[in-house]
C-alpha cells in the first residue's frame, strides 16, 4: 500500500469532522441557537409560573373571604349596597 494514502485519508477525515463540527447539527452555531432558546423558554416559563401563582392567591381569596368578592363586585360590575348612591365622576 502507498504510504501517502494514510495521511491523505486521515486528513479527509479530520477535514470532514471539522465540517460537521461547523456547519453541521451540533455545530457550534447550532448549539449557540438552542441555548439562546432554552434560556427564551426559561423566561416564558417564569412569567407564566409567575401569573400562575397570582391567579392562585386570588382563587384562594376568592374563595375563602367576602371582602374580594365584594371589591370585585363594586370595581368590575358597579355593585353598590343598599341604601348607598354611586357617583362616577369624569374627567374633563
Amino acid at each position: 500500500m502507498n504510504p501517502r494514502i494514510v495521511p491523505l485519508v486521515l486528513l479527509l477525515l479530520l477535514v470532514a469532522v471539522q465540517a460537521q463540527l461547523w456547519t453541521g447539527r451540533g455545530s457550534v452555531v447550532h448549539v449557540q441557537e438552542m441555548k439562546e432558546k432554552i434560556a427564551a423558554q426559561k423566561q416564558a416559563n417564569d412569567r407564566a409560573r409567575q401569573e400562575n401563582e397570582r391567579l392562585a392567591s386570588e382563587v384562594s381569596d376568592l374563595r375563602d373571604g367576602l371582602d374580594m368578592v365584594e371589591e370585585k363586585a363594586r370595581s368590575e360590575l358597579g355593585m353598590v349596597k343598599p341604601n348607598e348612591v354611586y357617583v362616577h365622576v369624569t374627567p374633563r
